[in-house]
């Protein structure tokens, strides 16, 4: 049994998902009482950013409520959100731009190589571009490394794809 065992650790939104959940999100500002007369709304730049504009933060604060909603009934993790700064626009409404995280980004993937040869699992991980490579002998040493990766994710929303036993 000297075969070699692996997975890969991935970070993936999909993105037809998110512009359904933005569509629906999109039509219940534009039914609800508490949205009649503002300018809120939702838009998709560059397929990885959500740009949400609004009269006032209160406002703001309630897109996001919604667009959360939406997303969470789409399957869609929070998590893979990343929220910038609420910024004034123009005739004096906010804006917050929204970005879907899209990949493992590299700070974070070495914390996960870190956590793993801290852990002493007898498992190597390595860095492929926004994804991460775990290989071991033994599958139960992946299992571990899947439990060890789910407890500590860096803040992200993983998934396991590509296992080979």
């Amino acid at each position: 049994m000297a075969t070699e065992c692996s997975f890969d650790v991935v970070c993936k939104v999909d993105l037809d998902e998110v512009k359904n959940a933005l569509a629906q999100a999109m039509k219940e500002i534009g039914q609800r009482y508490d949205f009649k007369g503002s300018v809120s709304k939702i838009e998709l730049k560059d397929d990885k950013v959500l740009v949400l504009t609004s009269d006032d933060e209160v406002k703001l604060r309630a897109v996001v409520d919604v667009l959360q909603t939406k997303l969470h009934k789409r399957g869609v993790s929070i998590r893979s959100m990343v929220y910038g700064k609420v910024d004034p626009a123009s005739k004096g409404t906010v804006r917050q731009e929204v970005t879907i995280q899209q990949g493992i980004p590299v700070e974070k993937a070495k914390g996960l190589i870190k956590a793993l040869k801290d852990s002493k699992i007898k498992a190597q991980g390595s860095i492929q571009s926004d994804q991460l490579r775990v290989s071991g002998k033994s599958r139960d040493d992946l299992q571990e490394v899947m439990a060890l990766f789910k407890k500590d994710d860096q803040g992200l929303d993983l998934q396991f794809t590509n296992y080979r036993g």
